[in-house]
């Protein structure tokens, strides 16, 4: 059973079955007659298990985009069955869990980064601290946290693309569909994506990939499809579909030209065949790259672009780390409103002891500084809000020159009398 809170309070239950099912999925594209005009998806069969991380392959035309945008509920289908979250994909509580990164970015030109996830946070109806929270640690996140009050047209390619797979993660869906995620992306953005997608994978997303960057599709992906005219021509994990078994590759330290003809001519004897080719082994050009990038960040060189992403953000890593902070602030919170409770109902004991600092006038006063061994009493700041108190004897309750009177409590601390609390006159003006 697979149990998906809403952003609505609700929640939808898959009851087990996979998270997207798929058969004989056929749209077909007709004129303004109902002519055929293009079969785009010919039915297809598919299934995206909870969990997963999908890859959905194939060149320009063969029907990956049709398939998503079915997926989202943004085009019909012709004929066949499609469940999303065990509904169907028109339904608006299926929406509201699915994360989506279209193949372009279409963001506002004029509206900042932060200005630009606020916004998608509130189509989903995110409360304003939520939201706050969420833009922050997804422009941290995306390596975006110093661009943030930026406008969004003045972004490369690579930069708006990291904005939207922010966008996409506001409402911290349960399924994210990307449509190539890496485009425009550099390698340092590329690696990010990747690292981020197995990251959420592990953390219980459903994740659906499609891109023609087969390379990162073979890194990241357990299971894919291969689409071709419509149809699926083959679908399994990478293994399945990548294993060669036609040839043995044996690893070793470098060996000298004798040592390779021995190895060779015992394979003769035992086989009848030779060996093919012999290499010395290299990295891969993003590894030489990200460390060459590395080595650059270290030495503190500046740059005006995009920084490389930070951690994940903090609410995708599930609920226990935003319970957490949640219960600190409200015992801060309820820690902080016993005390000043406290401070005010329970009445003051004076001690004889040094003379307090003179107050020439109380009626004015906003800061009152005092010996804390005479008083017990603290600074009031400035700038926090007092409430207006009843004058103190002598001070009249008519001057037009304050707003609000002198705080009874700071008044008794300094004078000792509590019969001040019943006597003096109304309210100041």
């Amino acid at each position: 059973m697979v149990t998906i809170p809403s952003s609505g309070g609700m929640s939808l239950s898959t009851g087990g079955t996979p998270v997207v099912e798929a058969s004989g999925l056929v749209k077909t594209f007709r004129d303004f007659w109902m002519r055929d005009k293009a079969r785009a998806v010919d039915g297809i069969d598919f299934e995206i298990r909870p969990n997963e991380l999908f890859g959905l392959l194939g060149p320009n035309g063969s029907g990956k985009s049709t398939t998503i945008k079915m997926i989202l509920g943004l085009l019909r289908r012709t004929r066949g069955k499609l469940l999303v979250l065990g509904r169907d994909p028109g339904d608006v509580k299926v929406k509201a869990q699915i994360g989506y990164l279209p193949e372009e970015s279409y963001l506002y030109r004029f509206l900042t980064a932060r200005e630009t996830l606020d916004y998608y946070g509130k189509l989903f109806g995110l409360d304003k601290r939520t939201r706050a929270r969420r833009t922050d640690e997804l422009l941290s996140m995306v390596g975006l946290d110093n661009l943030g009050h930026r406008q969004v047209g003045e972004f490369s390619k690579g930069m708006a693309r990291r904005l939207g797979i922010a966008q996409a993660l506001i409402n911290d869906p349960a399924f994210l569909i990307l449509d190539e995620p890496t485009s425009g992306l550099d390698p340092i953005g590329t690696r990010q994506v990747k690292d981020l997608l197995v990251d959420l994978r592990r953390r219980g997303k459903t994740i659906l990939l499609s891109s023609h960057l087969l390379a990162d599709v073979e890194d990241v992906c357990d299971r894919m499809v291969i689409l071709y005219g419509g149809k699926i021509h083959a679908q399994g994990t990478a293994d399945e579909l990548l294993a060669d078994t036609r040839h043995t590759v044996i690893q070793s330290a470098r060996l000298d030209d004798a040592t390779v003809q021995k190895i060779d001519e015992v394979i003769r004897v035992s086989t009848g065949e030779g060996i093919e080719r012999v290499s010395a082994p290299r990295q891969r050009l993003e590894s030489y790259f990200l460390d060459l990038v590395e080595r650059a960040v270290s030495t503190q060189a500046a740059t005006s672009g995009a920084k490389a992403g930070g951690a994940t953000a903090a609410f995708l890593k599930g609920p226990a780390a935003n319970t957490a902070t949640g219960d600190d602030l409200v015992q801060a919170l309820a820690a902080g409103t016993a005390e000043a409770t406290a401070s005010r109902a329970t009445p003051r004991v004076e001690t004889p002891a040094a003379p307090t600092a003179p107050v020439s006038d109380l009626s004015g006063v906003e800061t009152v500084t005092a010996s804390a061994a005479s008083t017990g009493a603290t600074q009031r700041s400035p700038h926090t809000p007092t409430t207006p108190a009843k004058p103190a004897p002598g001070t009249g309750g008519g001057s037009t020159g304050q707003s609000a009177g002198p705080d009874l409590g700071v008044i008794e601390g300094l004078l000792g009398d509590e019969t001040d609390r019943t006597s003096g006159g109304g309210r100041g003006a």
